[in-house]
């Protein structure tokens, strides 16, 4: 029956098209204030993002709040008030960094995980003006106000961690949307060389697997084709600085290593080894069999195969 609940709770929100002119609102709001702070671009961009650290930098910061104002609803209950307030206020900095990031990822989405992340940061919201009422009527000596405030806000915090989670499994936002497979384990045709002209971005098929080959300071570079934010056809994007950008969201990706220099995507696209042989391009997946697991099928077939 909660499951029922829940699932007529998520297609309400994804559902609903009244949220989606505040989220546009929302969005040319952050744009400009971006634009405005010099962050649209570049190292805090890509900060923010987590490209860093490998994955989105957001969920590094909700584990805070939640745990903090957990652990000040069980100090609460044993009578601890110095530490009560002191886990609270702990909480608060982590939201406000959650906030921050969340946002920054947020601006990235689209159609039901936009609706649905919305609601999660308008909860958000709710709870953290509550705790941080909480914590100043702490800090005036009014702990009976202060545990009343905390009590209203934890079930608006759980709510919105449900929504979160939701982005997450149900929307696969910040996860990495590529496949990671391990195929093609030979060198494969997939363009005729002659085919490929300098710095303009080529779709090609590798097996199983679409893959994006680009010629660029006279090499041959194959990169998966699908960006690992959105699945984005990076086969339509173009070169900027000597990286391959998403058309969808500006993902910068360096050609050589597959790295992202600037977010929303924090994960690498997966990269293709290539050579010429007959007038053909051939391309097999990536890593070389040094970095492969130590003897693995891969390290044997990329070792006998030149």
């Amino acid at each position: 029956m909660a499951q029922r609940a829940l699932d007529r709770l998520l297609n309400a929100i994804e559902g609903d098209d009244r949220l989606d002119r505040a989220g546009h609102r929302l969005e040319q709001g952050l744009a400009f204030t971006e634009n405005l702070l010099g962050i649209t671009g570049g190292r805090t961009r890509g900060f923010l993002h987590g490209v860093w650290l490998g994955h989105p930098l957001h969920p590094v910061f909700t584990d805070l709040p939640i745990g903090s104002w957990t652990t000040a609803l069980v100090l609460d209950l044993a009578g601890q008030k110095r530490a009560a307030r002191a886990a609270v206020g702990v909480g608060l900095a982590g939201a406000l960094a959650a906030a921050v990031t969340g946002l920054h990822d947020w601006q990235h989405t689209h159609d039901h995980a936009r609706r649905v992340g919305m609601v999660h940061g308008t909860l958000n919201t709710l709870a953290l003006g509550l705790y941080g009422w909480s914590w100043v009527q702490r800090g005036r000596g009014h702990h009976l106000r202060g545990r009343l405030a905390a009590l209203l806000g934890y079930p608006v915090i759980m709510v919105s961690g449900f929504l979160g989670g939701t982005l997450v499994y149900r929307h696969r936002i910040g996860v990495d949307q590529t496949g990671r497979q391990l195929e093609p384990r030979h060198f494969v045709r997939v363009m005729a060389e002659h085919d490929l002209t300098d710095k303009s971005p080529r779709r090609a098929r590798a097996g199983d697997v679409d893959v994006v080959l680009v010629r660029a300071d006279g090499r041959i570079h194959a990169l998966e084709n699908t960006c690992p934010h959105l699945r984005g056809p990076l086969s339509e994007g173009w070169l900027r600085d000597g990286a391959l950008t998403c058309p969808w969201h500006g993902s910068r990706f360096e050609l050589s290593s597959g790295e992202s220099l600037n977010g929303p995507a924090a994960a690498p696209v997966p990269c293709f080894q290539t050579r010429v042989r007959d007038g053909w391009i051939e391309v097999r997946r990536a890593p070389a069999a040094a970095t492969a697991p130590p003897g693995s099928a891969l390290v044997h077939q990329q070792e006998v195969q030149p």
